[in-house]
């Protein structure tokens, strides 16, 4: 064979791979997969067909390992079970009317049904929220079930790893999860690993990236949530992770970034429902299924005061079938009758959800977007700014919270008397491939510290306008609809 005939033939044999892996990527990929997600992934094969196919098998799968997604069938069951018993709320003469069949949707989806009688407190400032949770932990009797995104022990959280380790110290059982990939790219891991080691928490990886020890999925598949729990009394969930305000990165101090965050404190009966969500976390990881720090929400004390609210607790990830906290969201905003006021750190929304709010504008309601000035990783910072001028056309007000802050807070409320809160952003990640946990509060009284918030981050922002965005230069708009191109990469 001559070298021509010979370079010819690789020619065809590199097309024939070439058309097979365009023809596959047009039957496989749009299979349960969104057209904006699918057509992102046909895309990235069609410009780089190799590289692109690669990519597609490694972070093409949104869906945890049949396995772990099995296992929380289990779990949706185990709390289905526990909650039976549960009274309902005994009086929604005050609910909207459109607020019970959504209610209803939840408990379909993630299992867990509303409770009354809770009383919940928002905790804006940074520094007091890691001491008020400290605090409680050195008042535990029994247990303690800590679970965030990303732990680190530094001076910022060094009261709470005390806390933690005079817990043990009194025979009370700690128990720690944090998330494998986030938590081991902080600084000083290795030294917070081994600090729990020494002072006797139990702790685990959430969704490790271990093959050889046979845990491994998608690499981009991370539990986001952040709680803690203490005696089945008292919890706290969020937007806050366990590390020090600039999260004590290099980059972070050089440019003086500082993240402002939203907690709230919880006291009755929903405080049972976050605890299920961190023991089925906990029996996912470890295959130990507690029962004896699991309380009965209708055993815990009710708040039976005027300010008394009711909590339901979502949780949503891959290993649910429906994306909960997106089904969630979008029934909300659209059942919403005066005000939408939305707060993400990552506003990156599918379609349906911009739909949402720009027809929320068209039906003649205030709505409101806080976000951060500046952005703390650049991909998304430019797909968030993609969707600027469609908001601005359609009526929505898009508030920037000032550098050097990351506003990393998440949570939005509907008209006067429902609000949600939680670890879960606006955005793709968070609907589709995220473990979250989201909490929808109804009563008058915590939207009002809600609206309190909100107030605080429109005092200090800038509020952008269609002429200002107008004037923006075309070079950074052409890089903020690459970025939404494959923000779609789900």
């Amino acid at each position: 064979m001559n070298d021509v005939l010979a370079t010819n033939l690789w020619w065809v044999v590199a097309f024939l791979i070439d058309l097979s892996i365009r023809i596959a990527a047009l039957i496989i990929i749009p299979r349960d997969r969104k057209p904006s997600a699918a057509m992102a992934w046909l895309l990235a094969v069609f410009l780089i067909p190799f590289a692109g196919i690669l990519f597609f098998l490694l972070l093409g799968n949104s869906k945890l390992p049949r396995k772990r997604r099995e296992k929380q069938k289990e779990i949706n069951g185990l709390i289905a079970e526990r909650s039976a018993g549960e009274l309902p709320v005994p009086d929604r003469t005050d609910w909207p009317s459109w607020l019970g069949p959504i209610v209803e949707m939840n408990r379909a989806l993630g299992g867990v049904p509303i409770v009354a009688g809770n009383t919940a407190r928002l905790v804006g400032n940074y520094e007091r929220s890691l001491d008020d949770m400290a605090a409680e932990i050195y008042a535990a009797r029994t247990f303690v079930h800590v679970e965030f995104y990303i732990v680190a022990m530094d001076p910022t959280t060094r009261n709470f790893f005390s806390a933690m380790e005079a817990a043990v110290a009194r025979g009370v059982t700690v128990r720690l999860l944090l998330d494998h990939v986030a938590s081991s790219r902080a600084a000083g891991h290795k030294e917070t690993v081994a600090e729990l080691d020494r002072i006797g928490v139990k702790w685990s990886y959430l969704l490790p990236v271990q093959p050889l020890k046979g845990k491994y999925q998608r690499l981009d598949l991370r539990n986001h949530r952040k709680l803690v729990v203490v005696d089945g009394r008292v919890a706290f969930m969020g937007s806050q992770n366990l590390i020090d305000r600039s999260y004590n990165s290099p980059k972070n101090i050089k440019r003086g970034l500082m993240w402002q965050e939203l907690m709230v404190r919880l006291t009755g009966p929903v405080v049972s429902a976050v605890n299920a969500v961190f023991l089925s976390d906990w029996y996912s990881e470890t295959d130990e299924l507690i029962t004896d720090e699991h309380v009965r929400a209708h055993l815990v004390p009710r708040d039976t005061s005027a300010p008394a609210v009711d909590c339901q607790v979502i949780p949503s990830g891959p290993g649910f079938e429906s994306e909960n906290n997106l089904r969630c969201f979008l029934a909300l905003v659209n059942s919403a009758q005066s005000r939408v006021i939305v707060t993400s750190p990552y506003f990156v929304p599918d379609e349906a959800m911009m739909y949402a709010l720009t027809s929320a504008c068209q039906r003649g309601l205030d709505v409101q977007l806080f976000v951060s000035e500046l952005g703390d990783q650049s991909s998304v910072f430019h797909a968030q700014r993609s969707y600027y001028r469609e908001l601005l056309a359609a009526g929505v007000r898009i508030f920037l919270y000032p550098a050097p802050y990351i506003l990393h807070a998440k949570h939005f409320s509907i008209d006067d008397s429902v609000a949600v809160i939680g670890s879960s952003n606006m955005d793709i990640r968070s609907f589709a491939l995220n473990l979250e946990i989201s909490l929808m509060v109804h009563g008058q009284s915590f939207v009002a510290q809600m609206r309190e918030v909100e107030a605080e981050y429109r005092a200090v922002s800038h509020e952008l306008t269609a002429a200002e965005w107008a004037r923006e230069p075309g070079r950074a708009t052409a890089l903020d609809g690459i970025a939404r191109l494959t923000s779609g990469l789900q």
